[in-house]
C-alpha cells in the first residue's frame, strides 16, 4: 500500500496539442490518486517543463504543432532519464517500431481506454522505479520513504502526508538547495502563494522527527532568504 502511496507521487508530464485530452488525462489520473501532474502543449513547453519541475515520467503525443514527439523524446534524453510512453493518433507500425527503437517504454494509440493507460503508466513506474532505495540516510536517523516513517533510535516515527511529499522533494534534491516556493508547490499545489508560514511549521516538526537537536540542525538546512537543502549522511 505505501508502495503505490509513494508511486502516485511521482511527477507525471502530459503533452497533446489536444486540451480536452489533457483535461481528460489529469482528471482519471487525479481520480486514480496520481498528485503531481502537470501538462503542455508544445515541444518548448514540454522541454521546460520536464526540466524545471524534474518529472519523473512523460505522456508524450507523437504530432505536435512546434515539432514532434520523436524529436522532443530525443531531446529530453539530454538531460533526463525518465520512462516515456507515447500516446498517439499515429498507429502505423512504423511509427511504434520507432518509438520503441528510440527508448520509450510504451506505446498507446488513439482512441484509448483509460483504465488501460492507468494500467500502463502503474506498470511502468512500478518497474522503472522498483530499485530506487527509498530509504535515506541523514546524521541522526533514517527516512524509509517507501514506508512514510522516520526510524530513530530504535523508534518509528510516521510522517504526515505534507511531511512526507516536502522530504520527498528535498531528498530528490538533495545537497541543493529547494526554494520556498517549490517546497509550497510539492505540498499544496500549483497554487502555493500564502503557505510560507505552514511550511515552517512542517519544517520544525520534520526537524522534530530528524534532529539529535532541532534547535540546531545538521540535516535539514535553512539557507536563508533562499530556501532549504536536505544533507544526506557524510556529504555537505
Amino acid at each position: 500500500m505505501m508502495e503505490q502511496y509513494y508511486l502516485k507521487q511521482k511527477k507525471i508530464l502530459l503533452v497533446d496539442d489536444e486540451k480536452e485530452i489533457l483535461d481528460m488525462i489529469t482528471d482519471f489520473l487525479s481520480r486514480d490518486g496520481y498528485t503531481q501532474i502537470r501538462t503542455a502543449g508544445t515541444v518548448k513547453d514540454a522541454l521546460r517543463t520536464a526540466e524545471e519541475w524534474g518529472a519523473e515520467l512523460a505522456v508524450l503525443d507523437v504530432m505536435l504543432p512546434d515539432g514532434d514527439g520523436f524529436s522532443l523524446f530525443e531531446r529530453m534524453r539530454g538531460f533526463t532519464e525518465i520512462p516515456v510512453l507515447f500516446l498517439t493518433a499515429r498507429g502505423e507500425d512504423e511509427d511504434r517500431i520507432r518509438g520503441l527503437g528510440l527508448g520509450a517504454d510504451d506505446y498507446m494509440v488513439k482512441p484509448f481506454l483509460p483504465k488501460e493507460l492507468l494500467l500502463r503508466i502503474g506498470i511502468i513506474l512500478r518497474r522503472y522505479y522498483k530499485a530506487e532505495d527509498p530509504a535515506v540516510k541523514l546524521a541522526g536517523c533514517r527516512i524509509d520513504l517507501a514506508r512514510a516513517e522516520v526510524v530513530k533510535n530504535g523508534e518509528h516515527l510516521p510522517l504526515t502526508a505534507k511531511e512526507h511529499e516536502i522530504l520527498s522533494v528535498l531528498y530528490r534534491n538533495a545537497g541543493r538547495i529547494v526554494t520556498i516556493d517549490q517546497l509550497c508547490e510539492a505540498a499544496w499545489g500549483e497554487n502555493p502563494f500564502g503557505y510560507e508560514n505552514s511550511l515552517m511549521a512542517h519544517i520544525r516538526r520534520i526537524r522534530e522527527k530528524i534532529e539529535a537537536n532541532p534547535s540546531k540542525p545538521v540535516s535539514l538546512i535553512t539557507v536563508r532568504g533562499l530556501g532549504y537543502k536536505l544533507v544526506l549522511e557524510g556529504r555537505r
